[in-house]
């Protein structure tokens, strides 16, 4: 009988370096849980956001045309 729940994600096989030649053996390496958010959640209605990144101010905005943009 599967022991695993159904939710759980199986790992993914990434190319991993043997040595210092360029031959590649296959190794299974667990993916990074991706944490997404919503411009209209993150910006909740607003068109600029700051963010504040290991003590510098980061400006996130979207434009007239509807990009994304992030500026020091």
């Amino acid at each position: 009988m599967n022991n695993i729940p159904p939710q759980a994600e199986k790992p993914q096989r990434s190319p991993v370096r043997k040595n210092s030649s360029d031959k590649t053996c296959e190794s299974i390496v667990p993916r990074p849980t991706e944490n997404r958010i919503s411009t209209d959640k993150l910006l909740n209605g607003a068109r600029e956001l700051i963010i504040e990144h290991t003590g510098e101010e980061y400006r996130l905005r979207i434009t007239s045309r509807g990009k994304l943009i992030l500026t020091k």
